[in-house]
């Protein structure tokens, strides 16, 4: 076949580095998944564990508000339950992977005001929620891979909306046992190595940078299954409610030492409508609708 010379200036552009470039920068990546199989595991403590817990937090800050308000005397039993087969987000929820929602749909971006920051009655002060503000609908330079934080539980469901759409499967938030089956593994581990704490396998206030970090920076801390940074880092929004306006958070942050709050059966509850600096997500995988 005999090219003409405009013929050949237009596959020159069509197989050139720049516009091989632009077609992968337009390619959609879903979030990486790890498969959690079908069956039984354990799930909650027992008095053992949540003595261990309350003892951490004692030797982290010289005594325990955990204790007095009895904060893992509400846990579950410890006890073998079933689930079927599910998979679930490797990392949590990215910025930059948030910002192409927010981009995409014209959803709010990340962040809280100062009267609304007050109204939550929270100990840390407003100026320490400026560094995790997005501007401008666009996340703080550096922290594009650092975990979405200041979002409600009904953003990160507008999100979990929007990625369904978007690939053309069901992504929701995980119920609490999901999210810990995903965490712990099949033995009821308390943390997700293990049964022993260890402040280098997380990112929590022992060791950490006291600061959320970039996901993925902690792989000695995976979980059996391979889920990363599920002690420590942020809390998670799970789809499980304990009233119709709270929701459970589960895995301990960035901001807590001890870390008794980072055992994996260890659970409280927000208010839905919470935006906090040590609060983010990750995603479950159901199936194609």
């Amino acid at each position: 076949m005999r090219l003409t010379k405009a013929s050949i200036v237009i596959l020159a552009i069509v197989l050139s580095p720049a516009s091989a470039a632009t077609k992968t920068a337009n390619t959609f990546l879903a979030p990486e998944v790890i498969p959690i199989p079908a069956g039984d595991f354990i799930t909650g403590s027992d008095q053992v564990e949540r003595e261990l817990g309350y003892q951490l937090d004692e030797r982290a800050y010289g005594h325990s508000a955990t204790r007095t308000g009895k904060w893992y005397d509400f846990e579950d039993k410890r006890h073998e339950i079933k689930l079927p087969a599910f998979s679930i987000t490797k990392n949590l929820i990215t910025n930059a992977r948030y910002a192409r929602f927010v981009t995409e749909t014209g959803h709010r971006a990340p962040g809280v005001d100062a009267k609304t920051w007050a109204s939550y009655r929270l100990n840390p002060p407003y100026s320490r929620t400026r560094r995790f503000s997005w501007k401008d609908g666009k996340p703080p330079k550096g922290r594009e891979q650092h975990p979405v934080v200041l979002v409600s539980l009904k953003d990160a469901e507008a999100f979990a909306s929007w990625l369904s759409k978007k690939t053309g499967k069901k992504w929701q938030l995980p119920t609490e046992k999901q999210w810990e089956k995903a965490a712990r593994g099949t033995r009821g581990f308390y943390f997700p190595w293990g049964n022993t704490f260890d402040p280098v396998k997380l990112n929590s206030a022992d060791k950490g940078p006291f600061d959320t970090t970039a996901v993925g920076q902690y792989p000695e801390g995976a979980s059996p299954y391979g889920m990363l940074d599920a002690a420590g880092q942020v809390y998670e929004w799970t789809s499980t409610a304990t009233t119709p306006q709270r929701h459970l958070v589960k895995g301990g942050s960035w901001d807590d030492k001890g870390c008794g709050v980072c055992r994996s059966a260890a659970r409280h509850g927000r208010p839905v409508n919470l935006k906090h600096i040590i609060i983010g997500f990750r995603l479950v995988l159901i199936s194609t609708p």
